[in-house]
C-alpha cells in the first residue's frame, strides 16, 4: 500500500519525502488555506519541487465553485498544464463525473473525491478515473462506520476489474491505516502528524528503555 501525504505545506512534504518516502501528495482548498499562501503559489511550488519526477502524483483541487462539466474541464486543463505530476481532484457529482470522464479521455488524470458510499464509487471505476477517494474520518465523525464501505469498494473493484486506484482519505489514526491496508486499498493519505503517531507505540518506547538500561549495565571490554 502506498502512502500519500495530505498537505499543502512544502516543509511538511519535504520532511515526509525525506524521512519515510511518501509516494505522492494530496491537497485541497483547506490545506492551501492553512499553508498561508495563495493557491497558485502553492501549485507552482509543488510543480517546481517535483519537476523531473513524473511518477510522484500530486492531487490538486481546482475551484470548487465550478458547477458545469465544461467549466470544470476548462479549469482542470489549465492547472494540469502546469505540471505532469498533477492529478485533478473532481467532486463526485453528476457534473463532476461527466467532467472526469472527458478529462480522462483527454489524458488528464483525475481523482474523484468526496465519495461517501459504495454506489458513488462505481462510476469513477467505470470511467477509468485514475483515483477515487472515499473519506473515512468524515463518515466516522457522523457516527457511521468509515471502513465498511471501503471494503465494499475494494470488493466491487475486484469483481469488475476496475483499474482505478482507491485512496482512503480523511484518515485520522493508525488503526484506520491498518484497516485500510487489510481491506486491500491501494493508498492511504493522511497528515504528517497522523503518520508520525502511527509509527509509535508505548511498548516500543518501553522496550527501548529496557534494552537501553540493560546496555548501560553490561560490562564492556
Amino acid at each position: 500500500m502506498k502512502f500519500f501525504l495530505d498537505s499543502a505545506k512544502i516543509d511538511e512534504i519535504r520532511e515526509a519525502r525525506d524521512t519515510f518516502g511518501i509516494d505522492g501528495v494530496t491537497t485541497n482548498p483547506k490545506h492551501v488555506m492553512n499553508s498561508g499562501k495563495p493557491f497558485l503559489t502553492v501549485v507552482n511550488e509543488l510543480a517546481a519541487e517535483f519537476k523531473g519526477h513524473p511518477d510522484f502524483p500530486i492531487s490538486v483541487e481546482i475551484n470548487p465553485h465550478l458547477e458545469t462539466a465544461a467549466d470544470i474541464v476548462d479549469g482542470a486543463e489549465k492547472i494540469a498544464r502546469i505540471s505532469e505530476n498533477f492529478v485533478i481532484k473532481i467532486p463526485c457529482t453528476n457534473e463532476g463525473l461527466c467532467a472526469a470522464r472527458k478529462l480522462e479521455a483527454k489524458g488528464v488524470r483525475t481523482n474523484v473525491t468526496l465519495v461517501f458510499s459504495a454506489s458513488q464509487a462505481i462510476v469513477p471505476g467505470k470511467i477509468k478515473a485514475k483515483y477515487v477517494s472515499p473519506f473515512v474520518g468524515w463518515k466516522e465523525d457522523s457516527g457511521d462506520d468509515g471502513l465498511d464501505y471501503v471494503r465494499d469498494i475494494v470488493q466491487i473493484y475486484r469483481t469488475y476489474g476496475f483499474d482505478t486506484e482507491i485512496i482512503v482519505a480523511a484518515v485520522r489514526n493508525g488503526y484506520q491505516i491498518g484497516e485500510a491496508a487489510k481491506a486491500g486499498a491501494d493508498i492511504v493519505t493522511a497528515g504528517l502528524a497522523v503518520f508520525r503517531a502511527s509509527f509509535e507505540h508505548a511498548f516500543t518506547a518501553q522496550g527501548l528503555g529496557v534494552f537501553q538500561n540493560a546496555w548501560d549495565n553490561t560490562v564492556t571490554d
